[in-house]
Formats: structure tokens, C-alpha cells, sequence
């Protein structure tokens, strides 16, 4: 079982993050330029479901009234414009539309512009601080279908575009896994364990003691190794905390250092003091060297090397 992923990932992304000037004001940016290199790793879906409920650049702002979105497609909150016009109809029309979209695509994450009424997630309100009526009515859908979802304002940011990257890269190597034996749930869980107590120790050890129960089950049912699955994939889709990503670092790099001999130059212990940039520097300086090899590195366990 190779610790290696060769396919291209597919990415759908709110159109309006990929530069398309389609928000209600007519603006538009492109946050994918922040990637650099990494653009060109990925198949990207961009969509918009106002756009495609067929309201048109300009237009009237919209709120959900009522409730949130998944009340909205219960029938329970609707949505209007600034001008009190209902516009439910249209934006249930453009939300099926765009996901109908994606499920074509094959995507295997989703970019989302926070703050939308339609696509937000976890608030559906740019003004000031407040979080509106999370989530929107795409971001609903897109939560019903447990899309590995990113926010787009992460792009901006090294670190936690890294996080995110080895977490998805991660998230879809472990899917793509046919489970059929214990020994197959052992080595998926070899690999991926030290991410996973990075991100929640406590939630880690709670799935470590049931697999340790399943592997010690002398004809263990399928249905576990799938519900083991379903909980490392879980895990997967929740961000790391910046300080962990960098206490952990050092002690996977040591560990890279004494199995694969290899050094890496200008990685700094916890304690020096550096901005999370040079972290995410120093990630990558490794990760480049894994590469090479395909070698494991616990911080990014899964080696992202797409067919061009």
C-alpha cells in the first residue's frame, strides 16, 4: 500500500474566488493566484448559484429570512433581496443547478466564499461581526453531501493552505481505500495516525481503541473496518492548530532525519521564535525531499505527486 497519490484532485470553488466578477457589486478575485505552483496541481470547477438562479450582475443583495439553509430547504426560511423580493425559487433553482455541476465533475473538495448567503458555511454575513444565519442554502447542500470543504480566505494563508492541502491529499487517499482485511485498516492507520493526533489527540485515541478492538476480533465484520474509515475521514476534515502544526514538525522531521538519513536546512526547533510562513517553508523543504523518494513524513504522510 504506497503512500502516494498520482491523480489530479478536482476542486469546485465559488466562481467569485476564481476571479469571475459575479458577486451581486459585480466584483470578483482571484485567490487562487495565492497558490503559486500549486494551481497547477489541481482540476478546478468554479460555479456560482446566484449566478445560475438567474439573477444577474448587478444585483439586489440577498438574506436568508427565517432561518438558515437547511431550514430553507426543509421550507421552513426563504430568501429575499434588499428590495423584500422573494427570490427563493430562483436561488433553490441555481444552488441544484451548481451542485449538479460538481457531482459531474467528480470533485473531490469544495472552496467556499465565507459570508454568502448562498454559499457560506459558517456565517452567512460580511457586516461587521456578525455570523448571520449559517449556513447558506449552497453551503447546506454542500454540508449534506460531506464535501471536504475549504474556506477561501485560507488560500491567503502559507500555513493553512499546507494544512489543508496534506489533510485533503490525505482525506482522498484514505477513501480511495478498499478495506477487505485488518491487516489493510493497520497499515491505512500506520500511515495516517500521526496527522490525526496532531489535529485531535482525544478524538484520535477514542478511534485508536476501536481499532485495536477490531483487530483483536478473529473474523471482524466489514461494516467496521468501514465505520473506522468513516471516522479517520471525519478527523480529516478539521483544521490544525497552528501551534500544533509547528510543535509537530519538529518532532517529525527528527524522525525523518533518523530513518531516511536526510537532512533538510533551516528547520528550527519549537522554541526559536518565527512567523508561520517560515513554518509552512520549512514543512515544504521536507515534504520536497519525501517527494523525491517517496519517503514518509509524518506531517504530510501522503505523497502528492499528480500526472501532468
Amino acid at each position: 500500500m504506497e503512500n502516494l497519490l498520482k491523480r489530479k484532485l478536482r476542486i469546485g470553488i465559488a466562481a467569485c474566488q476564481f476571479g469571475s466578477k459575479v458577486r451581486y457589486n459585480g466584483k470578483g478575485i482571484d485567490l487562487t493566484q495565492c497558490l503559486g505552483r500549486d494551481r497547477g496541481q489541481f482540476i478546478w470547477t468554479p460555479v456560482c448559484p446566484e449566478i445560475m438562479s438567474g439573477m444577474g450582475v448587478p444585483r439586489a443583495s440577498i438574506k436568508l429570512s427565517g432561518g438558515n439553509g437547511f431550514d430553507f430547504w426543509e421550507g421552513k426560511a426563504t430568501i429575499k433581496n434588499k428590495d423584500g423580493e422573494n427570490k427563493a425559487e430562483m436561488v433553490r433553482k441555481g444552488a441544484l443547478a451548481c451542485l449538479e455541476t460538481l457531482e459531474r465533475a467528480n470533485i473531490d473538495a469544495y472552496i467556499f466564499m465565507e459570508g454568502s448567503p448562498s454559499c457560506g458555511v459558517y456565517r452567512t454575513s460580511l457586516k461587521n461581526q456578525r455570523l448571520g444565519n449559517p449556513p447558506g442554502v449552497f453551503g447546506a447542500l454542500l454540508l449534506n453531501k460531506d464535501i471536504f470543504l475549504i474556506s477561501s480566505i485560507d488560500l491567503q494563508s502559507p500555513i493553512r493552505w499546507w494544512d489543508w492541502k496534506r489533510r485533503l491529499v490525505a482525506f482522498t487517499w484514505v477513501k480511495e481505500q478498499e478495506i477487505t482485511s485488518k491487516e489493510a485498516l493497520k497499515e491505512i492507520w500506520d500511515k495516517i495516525k500521526y496527522v490525526l493526533y496532531e489535529l485531535h489527540e482525544e478524538e484520535t485515541i477514542k478511534v485508536k481503541n476501536k481499532l485495536h478492538e477490531i483487530l483483536k476480533e478473529e473474523t471482524p465484520i466489514y461494516d467496521e473496518f468501514e465505520n473506522i474509515k468513516k471516522e479517520i475521514l471525519i478527523l480529516l476534515r478539521k483544521p490544525a492548530e497552528l501551534e500544533n502544526i509547528k510543535q509537530h514538525l519538529w518532532k517529525n522531521y527528527v524522525d525523518f532525519k533518523k530513518k531516511e538519513g536526510i537532512e533538510v536546512d533551516n528547520i528550527l526547533e519549537p522554541h526559536i521564535l518565527r512567523n508561520m510562513t517560515h513554518v509552512a517553508e520549512e514543512l515544504l523543504g521536507v515534504e520536497k525531499e519525501a517527494k523525491k523518494a517517496n519517503l514518509f513524513f509524518r506531517s504530510s504522510p501522503i505523497n502528492y505527486k499528480p500526472d501532468r
